[in-house]
């Protein structure tokens, strides 16, 4: 490739925020190239000539790879339009549950009756679909929702 080398090419995909899965094809590859070409995310590195038994195997698991990152992201993008349902008031309730607090002490922490935190606690459950509170924690942790 003119101007570019696979590396450099891979390294500016990844700072655009591509998931494209990549396979190295090269008539000229060392293991250090090799090995950086695979901590930042190649599906393979191949040399020339290749196998075509190879090639077809690194392209079935690119498309593998590339099935699963996207079904990842479908997810990731469902959970946080769900979240964006919640009322602040909601999303604070959910940060003091996922943080392990309990009804009384959420209550007491924002200045309102336990009642009240159960309502919200209700609702938070319902608008993320959660079915568990164990669900609701492990969808938190996927949008990348810290304890307090």
């Amino acid at each position: 490739m003119p101007g570019l080398s696979g590396l450099e090419l891979q390294e500016a995909l990844a700072a655009r925020g591509s998931l494209l899965p990549i396979i190295f094809l090269t008539g000229h590859g060392d293991l250090p190239s090799g090995v950086k070409a695979m901590k930042r995310g190649a599906v393979d590195f191949l040399g020339k000539p290749v196998d075509g038994a190879e090639l077809i195997e690194a392209v079935r698991s690119g498309i593998e790879k590339d099935r699963i990152a996207r079904r990842a992201d479908a997810e990731l993008t469902e959970i946080r339009r769900r979240l964006a349902t919640l009322t602040p008031r909601e999303y604070e309730v959910l940060c003091h549950v996922v943080s392990g607090r309990l009804n009384k002490q959420i209550a007491a922490d924002l200045g309102t009756v336990e009642k009240t935190i159960k309502v919200h606690r209700s609702r938070v459950m319902e608008k993320v679909k959660a079915a568990s509170l164990a669900e609701l924690v492990r969808i938190a942790q996927r949008a990348g929702i810290q304890p307090l």
